[in-house]
């Protein structure tokens, strides 16, 4: 993995901390998120190319959702450029706009915990396999479906460490989230994960 590849992996998953995420009647703020480099990183889905993973390697900004442990489901943007598989996990954030509507999806969370950790957050927006391959930006001015708001600036300083619960490539620090937010979850190591490992995915 090149150093330039790196970077904009490490960007772009940046650049969605703030922003807003709207799903079928709630909107979130994105407080915390982990980067995933695609075909050049291990812990990545699109590590190895499986129809499951095809939508990783097409264009940006499509949602790419998956079902974790058989229970609870996960929402990713897609993060490009084509072909690299690059994609940010949505781990955390803050109901901003829906609460009653989260709140019902969630059954008794408190409300600082209604868009926790990733399968609490998809839960929280409704969203479920129907919206994989949503075009996130395209769908802006709807009223219905998944997508993102604009890019917002003058964000809370931005702390990072290990991605959560990952075997492989456990240290890379690219688990991205907002300084002092109470929404942000608890990092847990995978148990499967070496004591320590290279703190860069694969490079070639």
């Amino acid at each position: 993995m090149t150093a330039r590849h790196r970077a904009d992996v490490v960007r772009r998953a940046r650049s969605l901390l703030g922003r807003t995420i709207i799903g079928h009647d709630v909107a979130v703020r994105i407080t915390e998120v982990e980067a995933y480099g695609g075909l050049e990183d291990p812990a990545s889905h699109a590590f190895t190319r499986t129809p499951r993973s095809e939508i990783m390697y097409g264009p940006a900004y499509r949602l790419y959702v998956y079902r974790s442990y058989g229970i609870h489901f996960c929402a990713n943007v897609v993060t490009g450029p084509s072909e690299i598989g690059a994609a940010v996990l949505l781990r955390a954030g803050e109901v901003v706009d829906g609460l009653d509507v989260a709140r019902s999806r969630r059954g008794g969370a408190s409300d600082v915990r209604l868009a926790r950790g990733p399968g609490n957050l998809a839960q929280a927006l409704g969203i479920t396999l129907e919206d994989l391959g949503s075009d996130l930006l395209a769908s802006q001015d709807a009223t219905d479906g998944v997508r993102l708001g604009p890019e917002v600036r003058g964000r809370s300083a931005i702390e990072a460490g290990p991605r959560v619960g990952v075997s492989k490539a456990a240290d890379v620090p690219w688990r991205f989230w907002l300084a002092g937010e109470p929404s942000v979850s608890a990092y847990r190591r995978s148990p499967r994960a070496p004591a320590t490992t290279t703190l860069s995915p694969r490079e070639h």
